[in-house]
């Protein structure tokens, strides 16, 4: 499997491509946003290590620029920036996930399987509720009014919501299903995943909304 990491603090760059090898993983490396967009052009990749803060081009941009092109690879970003609006930007951008530094290598490959194993699941069933259909085989959400592409842990959040509707999922079940009973993660990382999910289905003009039940959790609706 061929990864492309985009990092511009060379020494970090150095130690993740060490990990990424020792790990079975075919690495290039890149320093700058430019140069990312060139490897992409040329080679395929299985996934991109991307971080946002970069010169010559921010990973933001980079981005937005391989979506455009309607290039699907599976994008892990890397951002100092802890705030939940930076993330939900990320996430609405087109990445399949985040990682906040200072982050621990076990965590990293952990991401990048994840990212990279559900790239491949195909499954033949499709999930509809309300005008809106779920594709478990391409990750997409479509309605009347377009369709659009998952990330891999909104894919999950909606499937569970929608194999469930009208029932209330709490935040610890969202947590033990998709990020696992050990994780660190903190649990306000469901919300991000939820506030991102509630722009696409207005994007959708979906007949149901994302309910939430304070300090309970939440629950798949139809539009009053």
């Amino acid at each position: 499997m061929r990864l492309l990491l985009a990092e511009d603090e060379k020494d970090l760059s150095r130690a993740l491509i060490t990990i990424l090898k020792r790990n079975n993983y075919s690495a290039d490396a890149v320093y700058d946003g430019e140069a990312a967009l060139e490897y992409l052009e040329t080679n395929n990749y299985d996934g991109l290590i991307l971080d946002l803060m970069m010169p010559k081009k921010d990973g933001l941009t980079v981005l937005k620029t391989i979506r455009a092109q309607g290039n699907p690879v599976p994008v892990l970003l890397l951002t100092a920036k802890s705030e939940i609006d930076d993330r939900v930007t990320g996430l609405d951008a087109g990445a399949n996930d985040y990682l906040t530094k200072p982050f621990s290598f076990r965590e990293l490959l952990a991401r990048i399987r994840a990212m990279t194993r559900l790239q491949t699941i195909a499954a033949s069933t499709t999930l509809q509720r309300g005008n809106l259909t779920l594709n478990p085989a391409t990750f997409e959400l479509s309605s009347p009014a377009g369709t659009v592409r998952l990330a891999n842990k909104e894919f999950q959040i909606m499937e569970m919501l929608m194999n469930n509707p009208g029932n209330l999922i709490s935040t610890e079940r969202f947590m033990e299903h998709i990020w696992g009973y050990d994780s660190s993660t903190d649990i306000s990382v469901v919300w991000v995943y939820i506030s991102s999910l509630r722009r696409k289905l207005k994007a959708l003009q979906a007949s149901v909304l994302i309910k939430a039940a304070r300090n309970a959790g939440y629950s798949l609706e139809e539009q009053p």
